[in-house]
């Protein structure tokens, strides 16, 4: 693909399926979810940056899902993705590794560690029919 700093053009040959992903991963961790959980570890950023703390907790939890692709290419993912749902500027500019990885060391894995507290729940509903799992009690 490009070099960093690339504009948004290089992904409108992603996969509808990527856009998709991205989709799906935002509509189920909602960004106040996600904000909320920025305030209570005291990780909201004190100024504005071309990576906001909000858009790199989404980033990290695209990594799971591109487990395979290079840190630039899912930040590409992603930026296609939020601009597909309509929740992105067009105009941005992927950032380069070392300001992703950056962004990443500022954010830390206390925002993550909640977010996964909670997030994932047991799915009750889920127990009876699940061969193997043992109903919460």
């Amino acid at each position: 693909m490009s070099e960093a700093g690339a504009g948004l053009a290089v992904v409108s040959g992603t996969r509808l399926t990527d856009r998709i992903g991205i989709g799906v991963l935002t509509r189920l961790i909602d960004r106040d979810l996600v904000d909320d959980v920025l305030a209570e570890t005291g990780r909201v950023e004190q100024r504005s940056r071309l990576l906001p703390a909000r858009v790199v907790v989404y980033y990290v939890l695209a990594l799971c899902l591109f487990f395979g692709d290079a840190y630039e290419e899912v930040m590409r993912l992603l930026a296609a993705g939020l601009l597909f749902t309509g929740a992105w500027q067009e105009d941005w500019q992927v950032p380069t590794t070392g300001a992703i990885a950056q962004a990443r060391q500022r954010l830390g894995a206390a925002p993550l560690q909640l977010l996964f507290e909670r997030v994932a729940v047991p799915a009750r509903s889920a127990a009876p029919r699940v061969p193997g799992l043992v109903p919460a009690s």
